[in-house]
């Protein structure tokens, strides 16, 4: 089953046997946008907040550190996210922030999670219905998953793959060679990373590229395991997804860049 479902497609689903929506719009200057998912939404969705409900308190672990797990399971099944009901996230920034969900989702062994293609500009641009308001009440879910179906990485593992297989940060340019760091306080990258832009796996609409098209993005991986990383772990959860769509299963360094210069004797490598 794809990881991914098309605005036309969730419109037959909701027509048939409505999937549970969930609302993720974040941005990283700003954070989670209430307001928007206030003023207009997919109908029936519910708003999930990323730095409530998606993350932990910045800390060792970065700046979004993957939710305690019981917290995690909680806010699922506040939104209606049961066992057995397919799950759709969106949002309005490329799929990123919802990947965080598609991606937590799967990790907790949910089987039927997907991310809409293109998010709510998608949703607006094919002339679908859309609800005003704070969101419906929906009963609670029966979600009860436990975390490790998909796989992590810890900061000596990131680097061990650095080494032996690829690891791939998918940061800006600038952001990966050191020359510009508006975020985190160390600017550089992992020693033996990879630099492939998440803005390269996705189309001007903010769809993901055909399948050939991520398949010559991708090319060269080469053997061995494969790692992905970002400034917090979010927009590296949206490559993993990326990564599937090719058969490749990736591994998330969720603490990333901002994680891994907790610990000053970290090695940091500049340039290409």
């Amino acid at each position: 089953m794809s990881p991914l479902v098309s605005a036309v497609g969730l419109a037959a689903l909701l027509a048939d046997r409505p999937p549970v929506v969930l609302d993720v719009r974040w941005a990283l200057t700003t954070g989670p946008d209430r307001e928007a998912f206030t003023a207009a939404h997919i109908p029936g969705a519910l708003f999930v907040d990323l730095d409530a409900d998606l993350s932990d308190p910045p800390g060792e672990g970065g700046r979004h550190p993957l939710p305690d797990p019981s917290r995690f399971v909680a806010a699922m099944q506040r939104v209606g996210v049961g066992v057995d009901r397919t799950v759709v996230a969106y949002d309005d920034a490329s799929g990123v922030p919802a990947a965080r969900l598609w991606w937590l989702l799967r990790h907790y062994g949910h089987r039927d999670v997907r991310l809409l293609d293109g998010g709510w500009s998608a949703w607006a641009a094919c002339g679908a219905p859309v609800e005003t308001g704070a969101g419906r009440y929906v009963t609670p879910g029966d979600f009860d998953g436990r975390p490790g179906a998909m796989p992590v990485l810890a900061p000596g593992q990131a680097a061990e793959v650095a080494r032996n297989g690829v690891l791939l940060d998918v940061r800006t340019p600038e952001r990966f060679r050191g020359e510009r760091e508006p975020i985190d306080p160390v600017a550089g990258h992992i020693p033996g990373a990879r630099n492939v832009p998440t803005a390269e796996i996705v189309n001007v609409d903010g769809t993901f590229k055909d399948r050939s098209s991520l398949r010559e993005t991708f090319a060269g991986l080469g053997e061995g395991e494969v790692g992905v990383y970002c400034g917090s772990g979010v927009t590296a959860a949206h490559t993993v997804l990326g990564l599937e769509l090719v058969g490749v299963e990736a591994a998330l360094y969720a603490g990333s860049w901002s994680g891994w210069i907790t610990d000053p004797t970290r090695p940091v490598a500049t340039g290409d």
